[in-house]
């Protein structure tokens, strides 16, 4: 599992272990917080062809799918 810091969130840098569409590496580039400070919202950036989706930020956490940075 990848421990993630919700604070250090935001232009973090992930790579994606199956993707899709050439789709490999990818940037957080907003992510919304609560008054609770949960994160309410989170989009990443895929760096080929800078297509932005939302995800459940806990999607990240999965080894099996997502590898902190670029690898």
């Amino acid at each position: 599992m990848n421990v993630i810091n919700p604070k250090k969130l935001i232009n973090s840098k992930w790579t994606k272990l199956h993707p899709l569409n050439s789709e490999r590496h990818f940037i957080v580039t907003k992510v919304e917080f609560d008054e609770n400070s949960t994160i309410t919202r989170c989009l990443i950036e895929a760096v080929i062809n800078k297509r932005v989706k939302e995800i459940e930020w806990s999607e990240l956490k999965d080894n099996n799918t997502w590898k902190h940075g670029w690898k």
